[in-house]
């Protein structure tokens, strides 16, 4: 759901909060502008973050969240805010599981589009690469794409760069299986090409 960058893996210090507070936000201004952030994290993020981003103080943040899980829980949501690993995050209810998962074979049936194609390309040959890498190669938000990808299983996410703290992404066994390939040292020569893929069709099983 990501179309801004969030670093929420980055603990903040609880005396890291700004020593000057923005003006009060309505109880409902409030869950909304959390509910906003949660949707676009990959990772649990933590209350003291989240003071931190909309400038108010924790506990006020605190009950926000909780006016945010009531709120859901009441109208029968398909998400839910769950409490895991130090921070909060917006998932989806377990009862539909089986609706989602049928989502997503449904979507692994059909074909990637040439957006996901170059995308999944410029990933192949310059791996492990960053998402912010990726769209500064493409010269577009790569964010829907890479969700795209990973829902396929035709890339996972290995770790963090050093320098950005960006997730780096690779591709899977899966990708070679599709592609009909032992190794990546099989793969065309087209790194030199980048980002022009054009002609990456070619390489590509109709199931892909």
């Amino acid at each position: 759901m990501s179309e801004t960058r969030v670093d929420d893996e980055h603990e903040l210090a609880e005396d890291a909060l700004p020593l000057v507070a923005a003006q009060p936000m309505e109880p409902a201004e409030l869950a909304g502008a959390l509910e906003a952030i949660l949707f676009v994290v990959e990772a649990p993020v933590s209350v003291t973050t989240l003071a931190v981003a909309v400038a108010q103080p924790t506990e006020t943040v605190r009950a926000a969240l909780d006016l945010l899980r009531a709120g859901y829980d009441e109208r029968g949501a398909g998400i839910e805010l769950r409490d895991v690993a130090g921070g909060v995050r917006i998932y989806t209810r377990p009862e539909h599981a089986a609706t989602v998962e049928q989502f997503l074979l449904e979507g692994q049936r059909s074909k990637l589009s040439q957006a996901a194609l170059e995308t999944l390309a410029v990933i192949a040959y310059r791996q492990p690469v960053t998402r912010s890498r990726v769209s500064a190669i493409r010269g577009v938000n790569v964010d829907g794409v890479v969700r795209t990808l990973l829902a396929r299983g035709l890339i996972v996410e290995v770790g963090t760069d050093p320098e950005t703290g960006g997730g780096l992404f690779r591709t899977t066994d899966l990708f070679l299986e599709k592609m009909g390939l032992d190794s990546l040292d099989e793969l065309p020569s087209l790194a030199p090409l980048l980002p022009d893929v054009e002609g990456l069709d070619s390489f590509v099983p109709d199931d892909l």
